[in-house]
């Protein structure tokens, strides 16, 4: 299926404003129309025509299309953070961290906690994310979004920007049948549709584009079904790779979008 067929236009208020979004039937957002601005901003190029021709009945006069356009300096200075609203500091695995700190749970166990698996599954990719620092790229750790859930880690560099989910498979074959994952003998359970929305969300927060990427942590083998629908799935030491990618985000883009995603505002607004 093709064309506007697989588009909706849904009306919504953000910061105060009325805006068009024009969302897939999955509920990801592509692009929105903004009345005051007489612009539509396209997340990507490659529906240009679908979604003016969805937005065709509500476009009204001359309008700009094209990419959403980078925050202005003085919009840059208006996000001056108190230390309790900048995100950056968050260690990775920052919110598991905090939960074994309130809840250690039995210090004696047959089994080791899983949450403690998790935390360094975190650790492990959060690591080598921040090791792209050097390179131009940007990782922020632990990102909350409202309703508890959270983005592991986001990316942000030349080549775009990444929301990274960290998956511990140590010594463990992963099956993967999209949107199913499966390590070692674990029932399989619908993990690149959460990679997937917290991806889409990303997009929303931060209105541009954000990849999905499942980072799987130290497995002994990766299997798949049929290669997932959009959705990255590296290992822990394959994440450097992302570092071939560029020709996306100019350095200014860069740090513009880094200091919107280090505004717990940003997230909050979702």
């Amino acid at each position: 299926m093709s064309g506007t067929s697989q588009l909706r236009v849904v009306p919504a208020w953000r910061h105060g404003q009325e805006r068009l979004y024009v969302c897939l039937t999955d509920g990801r957002n592509i692009a929105w129309y903004d009345r005051e601005a007489a612009r539509v901003n396209l997340l990507s190029d490659d529906r240009r025509d679908d979604v003016l021709e969805a937005l065709g009945p509500f476009l009204t006069g001359e309008v700009a299309v094209g990419p959403p356009p980078v925050p202005t300096p003085a919009e840059l200075a208006r996000l001056s953070l108190h230390p309790d609203d900048d995100l950056a500091p968050n260690r990775p695995g920052e919110a598991l961290l905090v939960d074994l700190d309130r809840d250690p749970g039995p210090t004696r166990r047959l089994r080791t906690d899983p949450r403690r698996h998790r935390l360094q599954a975190e650790r492990t990719v959060g690591e080598a994310l921040d090791r792209m620092d050097a390179a131009g790229w940007h990782a922020l750790h632990s990102l909350p979004l409202p309703g508890g859930d959270r983005v592991h880690h986001l990316l942000i560099g030349p080549g775009g920007l990444f929301a990274v989910h960290s998956l511990y498979a140590r010594r463990q074959r992963v099956r993967i049948a999209d949107p199913m994952v499966a390590p070692g003998r674990r029932e399989p359970l619908p993990l690149l549709r959460r990679v997937r929305a917290d991806a889409a969300r990303a997009s929303h927060a931060l209105t541009a584009e954000v990849r999905p990427v499942l980072a799987v942590v130290e497995p002994s083998a990766l299997t798949f079904t049929v290669p997932p629908r959009e959705v990255r799935v590296l290992t822990d030491a394959d994440l450097g790779t992302l570092l071939r990618l560029g020709g996306v985000l100019k350095p200014a883009d860069v740090e513009a979008l880094h200091a919107m995603a280090r505004d717990r505002h940003t997230w909050a607004r979702l």
